[in-house]
């Protein structure tokens, strides 16, 4: 029969043996339950989004502290870093630059899951589509791809948000609209663009212009006139800029407007020339303006929608992609719905 020392040196003994277990599974890797792995990709996602731990603190709800100690551990787990500093910002490291593209998609999944279990068990009732679009694709390519969704789905709210030039592409990056539509001379790599519509560059003049005189019209005819162009940060401006550096040939810019419309006006006055795309030539501009077809000078230009890679879309926006390029999600098979660019 053990006595009562006996007997603490027997628990003493268990107590022992169990820390060093506990010391033991301490030293393996630990596993973390999902809520807390959620919220460090959450954390992450967000500060590679913001560039700084401080805006991705705001746009939370937590503390710096906090998101610091989450990014840490999920460092700590990973075992890699993460996120590397660059002077007032932050950038994702290369193995951070791949868990960010592999967990977007899952974060924004699972935020998004109310409203998207709502909106499928409800139908299109009450959804919203928003759609960043440039003045000319919002005036001349845009309506009748809305009449016919709205036709089809009317109970979905749209919402057109007019841009200029990169903002369309810096609001879809920011989660401020669904799809983008315009034109792209080159696509980023974080981005599909799928080809809506292509276009000719036609040259615009008023019709008593010496250039209505010529049989064939060639760069250097067009480099002593005047042109009336779209502002520089639009594709139209940076597209006859980069062909005239191309064949070293000097242009000047008469006058810079906004809006298509507003340049045939200007041209039809005779206050200078213009290249513009086929797409905002409308019924009785010939008569007003001699018109060329400038192809064999400037490339064609495409307009097209432009959705962020790996962006889980709503039913409203996989509803107006199928409508706009049908069969596109069979044929991607893809969560987005888009593929690589067709330009």
């Amino acid at each position: 029969m053990k006595t009562g020392k006996a007997k603490r040196r027997g628990r003493a003994g268990t107590i022992v043996s169990r820390r060093k277990r506990e010391t033991s599974a301490d030293a393996a890797p630990r596993f973390y339950y999902k809520g807390s792995r959620l919220k460090q990709l959450r954390a992450f996602c967000m500060i590679v989004k913001l560039g700084t731990l401080s805006r991705a603190a705001e746009a939370l709800f937590l503390s710096q502290p906090s998101i610091s100690l989450q990014l840490r551990a999920l460092e700590g787990e990973l075992g890699v870093a993460l996120i590397e500093r660059r002077r007032r910002r932050v950038a994702p490291t290369r193995e951070g630059q791949v868990l960010y593209e592999l967990a977007l998609p899952l974060v924004e999944g699972l935020e998004t899951l109310d409203r998207r279990f709502h909106a499928r068990c409800q139908g299109f009732a009450g959804g919203e589509l928003r759609i960043a679009v440039g003045a000319s694709t919002g005036q001349y390519l845009l309506p009748p791809l809305v009449a016919a969704f709205r036709a089809r789905h009317p109970q979905v709210h749209v919402q057109l948000r007019s841009v200029i030039g990169s903002d369309g592409i810096a609001q879809l990056r920011n989660d401020q609209v669904d799809i983008a539509i315009g034109s792209l001379l080159d696509v980023p790599q974080d981005l599909n663009y799928e080809v809506l519509r292509t276009c000719d560059p036609l040259l615009i003049a008023a019709p008593d212009h010496p250039l209505a005189q010529l049989e064939q019209i060639r760069l250097d005819d067009l480099s002593p006139w005047g042109l009336i162009l779209p502002p520089q940060r639009q594709t139209t401006f940076q597209l006859v800029d980069l062909v005239f550096q191309q064949h070293k040939l000097p242009f000047q810019v008469a006058i810079e407007v906004g809006g298509w419309e507003a340049i045939k006006r200007y041209v039809a006055h005779g206050l200078g020339i213009s290249v513009v795309p086929d797409l905002c030539l409308q019924p009785g501009d010939e008569a007003r303006l001699c018109v060329r077809n400038l192809r064999a000078l400037f490339p064609q230009r495409s307009y097209g929608v432009i959705v962020r890679k790996g962006k889980l879309l709503g039913n409203e926006a996989r509803a107006f992609l199928d409508l706009v390029r049908p069969n596109l999600f069979a044929r991607r098979g893809d969560g987005a719905g888009t593929g690589p660019s067709e330009r």
